[in-house]
């Protein structure tokens, strides 16, 4: 939100009040409170009829500072707030007075303030370096002529510096210049609206900010005031944690720790999904028709995906099989799962009046009301569809006792749709706060049924399909990035939204293959399924037509089975990511950010992609198959032809469908399945050890570890290359083999 008008002066009917000089420093062992006037104190009258700003520090925990600004205390917290699963007890910091300045220290981060005149904040590393600081406008509240009342808060940029992160953003993948409101929204893929709201950015500099509000924050990224990320919220009190690095790496491995670190999916959910698409006509005839067709023509599928159609019209939801078209959904299950799939079924957490859970909902009270006390309704989406209130334990484990149902039936997963439109004119079972349950909903949304698959299923079973998250939904994989068209410039949106969404924090991402709306051109379709089956997770899904690779011409069809197979054998490498990610929190596909934090070049590349540290991948986004890319520094060999480049350059070049970029980083070595068929095979089985040892007679060392299907270390591989030899050693009796890449093994 905007409150100035140019650099001088407000807007028309805005009052502000900026923390301008200190009038008392009060130290604890581990935090600490100032009081900031909001004006020059020449005399003791100045101190009647005037404000102050208190601003408290502490640290949730090591390496992460809290800054709290308050105006008037009184306001009664409603909640709901961010769960902090890894915060600390008690302050994780040390403070100490050196000088005119008070100091709050935790791990390698420093605040700063002064004890006596002019108000300001300083964070600073390790090595005394000054990352940010809030300045002569940094810490304020500001009233408006309506009566409504913000906190605002800014923290400096630097010169260069870009700003990331904010959610699944469809818009520029830096996002200096923009204004960003966290507000859930069904907005789609090609605006600037967000299923996905994080309020989190990371910086170029190698330090996090997190505003620790679920409601509406307000960022403008040095856009109101150019050299300021500017944040406010309407309430009385501003909470921001600032997170420290150095590496973008550690930001992001501190903030997770913080708000939880993703679940590790199955091993089968990396696998292709298929769906039935949106509004098209199906019955089992035609998905098994879907299943045998892909299975004959040498396409491994993993999981087949249900959408809303599986219930009857008019009664989403009522978790009941259309009784006119699946007759027999326990034995189709049964048959599909014969078959060797997974089965995944559409949900969402609204509960359609012609549905036979409306009146059971009614009767127990399960459902969001009006202040009057009614039933909250409308028609958009299900007519007359209430809200599951999942603010009200038993209202939840009356939901998950619904879905318990279709697991006993042999539904494996739930794509969580939806959960965005949340209405602020209602009352919560537990008082919440009707502006801060908008972007919080969806978290409970995504957790009740997650913790459901890990109670029936166990842990490292559980994998959701979720469109929409608030912060700390990481820890509930996967997420997709909600309905695009089916065009190039859909996928290049699509992947700036997931490239955003892993810089707040997210470890698993996907997106429809083809793109949700409309019919995708074959170029359009062929080339998404490279993209699609290099992400973390892949699912062909549309809205009114199939997705099934041979609607769309024989070569699609190569393309699908060849793309399906290299994943099948990229799986020890990939989950070997995976694992990692579950582990520190760094996402699986990762912007060349977080391998390259130096490169100015790598900080604003935004088609392309590492799938893990050593896989970088630049999806074509032409149909002639030009595409243009960025090579970071050392020597790259493509995984496809074996050709090698080196960086740091930029690339132009033409590929078949067959193809596109991919390139193995020097001094990889990548742990390469031999079952080309399923994502979940035995890995160790003749396992390959492909090494991009570096050019000449240098010494190299590489540790590679393959986990086994729960995440768990299968075996180790210990890689070295002296005077030109190259040898393994490792802890394991499988046998495998070694292919030295531009080498003879």
């Amino acid at each position: 939100m905007k409150f100035t008008d140019g650099f001088w002066q407000l807007r028309s009917g805005v009052h502000a009040s900026y923390a301008t000089e200190v009038r008392d420093v009060r130290l604890d062992d581990d935090r600490l409170a100032a009081y900031a006037a909001v004006k020059r104190v020449e005399r003791r009258g100045d101190t009647l009829n005037a404000p102050l700003i208190t601003v408290e520090a502490y640290a949730p925990a090591e390496g992460v500072i809290a800054v709290r600004l308050t105006h008037h205390a009184g306001r009664r917290g409603r909640g709901p707030d961010f769960e902090m699963p890894g915060a600390a007890a008690r302050s994780a910091a040390t403070t100490r007075t050196q000088g005119p300045t008070a100091e709050l220290t935790s791990g390698p981060l420093t605040l700063r303030l002064p004890t006596e005149g002019t108000f300001g904040l300083e964070f600073l590393d390790g090595d005394g370096r000054v990352l940010t600081s809030a300045g002569r406008k940094g810490s304020a509240f500001a009233t408006l002529d309506d009566g409504s009342h913000h906190m605002v808060a800014q923290l400096a940029l630097g010169v260069g510096e870009t700003v990331h992160g904010l959610g699944e953003r469809f818009t520029p993948y830096v996002k200096n210049g923009q204004t960003v409101d966290m507000w859930q929204a069904d907005g789609g893929t090609s605006s600037e609206q967000a299923y996905k709201n994080i309020p989190f950015y990371l910086s170029s500099r190698g330090y996090g900010v997190f505003v620790n509000h679920p409601g509406k924050v307000s960022f403008e990224v040095g856009s109101e005031a150019v050299g300021q990320v500017q944040f406010s919220v309407e309430d009385q009190t501003l909470e921001y944690f600032v997170i420290a690095g150095p590496t973008p790496k550690d930001v992001l491995a501190r903030w997770t720790a913080l708000s939880g670190r993703p679940a590790l999916p199955p091993a089968w959910s990396f696998g292709l999904w298929l769906t039935t698409s949106f509004t098209t006509s199906y019955d089992e005839a035609t998905v098994t028709s879907f299943v045998d067709g892909m299975a004959e023509r040498g396409i491994p599928l993993s999981v087949f995906h249900f959408d809303c159609f599986w219930m009857r019209e008019y009664q989403w939801c009522d978790f009941e099989w259309d009784p006119a078209v699946f007759p027999d959904p326990e034995g189709m299950l049964a048959r599909l799962k014969d078959k060797g799939l997974k089965i995944c079924v559409w949900i969402n957490p609204y509960i359609g009046q012609k549905s036979a859970l409306y009146e059971e909902g009614v009767r127990e009270g399960y459902f969001v009301q009006t202040p009057e006390g009614d039933v909250w309704q409308w028609d958009k989406w299900q007519a007359g569809m209430a809200l599951v209130d999942f603010t009200d334990p038993a209202a939840t484990a009356w939901f998950q006792s619904k879905l318990k149902v279709l697991l006993d039936q042999g539904v494996d997963a739930f794509k969580t749709d939806f959960g965005e439109r949340i209405p602020t004119d209602v009352v919560w079972h537990d008082g919440s706060d009707q502006e801060r349950m908008h972007n919080y909903y969806t978290h409970l949304y995504n957790k009740a049924v997650f913790d459901l698959l890990e109670k029936e299923r166990g842990q490292g079973e559980a994998v959701l399909f979720a469109r929409s998250a608030a912060a700390g939904g990481q820890q509930y994989p996967v997420h997709w990035g909600g309905d695009c068209w089916s065009s190039f410039e859909a996928m290049a949106e699509s992947l700036r939204g997931g490239l955003s969404l892993s810089l707040s924090g997210f470890g698993f991402w996907s997106h429809d293959i083809g793109g949700f709306e409309g019919t995708p051109d074959p170029a359009v379709f062929k080339r998404w399924l490279a993209f699609g089956l290099l992400s973390s997770h892949s699912r062909l899904h549309g809205s009114s037509s199939y997705r099934v690779p041979w609607e769309f011409g024989d070569e699609a069809v190569d393309v699908a089975r060849q793309f399906t197979r290299l994943k099948h054998r990229l799986m020890p490498y990939l989950y070997g990511t995976a694992v990692e990610t579950h582990r520190t929190g760094v996402p699986t596909m990762r912007p060349l950010l977080l391998e390259f934090p130096d490169d100015p070049t790598a900080r604003v590349a935004d088609r392309q992609y590492l799938l893990g540290p050593d896989l970088l991948v630049a999806p074509v986004f032409s149909d002639d198959g030009t595409v243009e890319y960025y090579v970071p520094e050392g020597t790259w060999t493509h995984l496809l032809t074996g050709d090698t480049v080196t960086g740091p350059a930029w690339r132009q070049e033409t590929h078949g469908f067959d193809s596109l970029p991919l390139l193995v980083r020097q001094g990889a070595v990548l742990a390469l399945g031999a079952d080309e068929s399923r994502p979940d095979a035995e890995w160790l089985d003749d396992l390959e050890l492909r090494v991009f040892a570096p050019a000449g007679t240098g010494d190299f060392t590489r540790t590679v570890t393959v986990p086994d299907r729960t995440g768990a270390v299968a075996a180790t591989y210990e890689v070295v290359r002296e005077g030109g030899e190259v040898r393994v050693t490792t802890d394991t009796d499988r046998p495998y083999t070694v292919t030295v890449v531009g080498e003879t093994a």
